[in-house]
């Protein structure tokens, strides 16, 4: 019996010991989603003002200048695709959802893809799944590494679109809903969308003083896509590693759920045992108390006889 007890003492302890990590993970994945998501915000008043420049430009040079800064042919059509994932664990269906998403819509395209993968773990799906990536980059561990992963990506891009390899670019990546929860979702972000271009072209500009482009339209406005691009392949970090932590935070619950009604069992189990250990031990207190009360009446009895 007291072996038993220690022994569901010894469980109650180490599920307490669990829920703490448990606990803790929930702390830092809620503090992790705010600030993305804060990172996410940050950047609204920089795209806008990459927006009113675009602006600018387009309505500028007119319909002939709305362009991605290549000419696109159509015998060297390519399609570039970053695939965002997670390496790291507790994520559930995370890496599953954006790569099955990203599948299906890249199969609907009419070439071939060059995709890379943000993630180990991504990397490995799409390669079973016959869509070997043609690079792999780390996964950022915090807000401050996201920089230099778009740089990369921006450079890898630059490279094949000055070799007119890249006609197309694509983003595939979990998006936080209300909640706990995410959403795969995709954006195309070149060629620039003709509807988006003429949207930007027709924006009232802010002040009275109409705005001019100094030095060469072209340059400034590759410029200025440049910066759209880093602005949203920014976005779609944050917003994947915000995803991230929600699915953990969600992983998190479910867990600290699961150890409450493991210690509301282990302590019903225990409690149950201890007081069978205690009537144990009054019942033998109370019938050696009778034993001892009886005993002086017989040696009366003998002595009287």
């Amino acid at each position: 019996m007291s072996n038993t007890t220690e022994s569901l003492r010894q469980k109650i302890e180490s599920a307490g010991d669990l829920q703490s990590v448990v606990r803790t993970m929930k702390a830092l994945a809620a503090s992790s989603i705010g600030q993305y998501e804060r990172s996410v915000k940050s950047l609204g008043d920089y795209y806008r003002t990459v927006e009113l420049g675009l602006s600018v430009c387009f309505r500028a040079a007119g319909s002939s200048a709305l362009l991605t800064g290549s000419t696109k042919r159509p015998d060297a059509d390519a399609i570039a695709a970053v695939v965002f994932g997670s390496d790291q664990g507790l994520v559930g269906q995370f890496n599953d959802v954006v790569t099955d998403h990203a599948i299906k819509a890249l199969a609907a395209l009419t070439n071939k893809p060059q995709v890379w993968a943000v993630g180990d773990r991504v990397h490995a799906r799409l390669k079973d799944a016959g869509l070997t990536p043609v690079g792999l980059f780390s996964v950022p561990n915090s807000i401050k590494a996201i920089t230099p992963l778009v740089g990369k990506i921006l450079v890898e891009h630059e490279t094949h679109h000055g070799r007119n390899e890249v006609t197309e670019l694509h983003l595939f990546y979990n998006r936080p809903t209300t909640g706990a929860g995410y959403e795969p979702v995709s954006q195309r972000l070149l060629p620039l969308d003709e509807t988006w271009r003429r949207k930007l072209a027709e924006i009232q500009w802010p002040a009275k003083n109409l705005p001019e482009v100094i030095g060469s339209s072209t340059a400034t406005l590759r410029a200025l896509i440049r910066e759209y691009l880093f602005v949203s392949i920014f976005r779609a970090c944050a917003e994947s590693l915000a995803s991230e932590n929600a699915s953990r935070l969600a992983a998190m619950q479910r867990a600290d759920k699961n150890i409450d009604e493991l210690l509301v069992k282990l302590h019903s189990t225990f409690h149950q045992l201890r007081q069978s250990s205690i009537d144990e031990e009054l019942f033998d207190v109370i019938s050696g108390f009778d034993a001892l009360a009886n005993t002086p009446k017989a040696a009366a009895r003998k002595e009287t006889k």
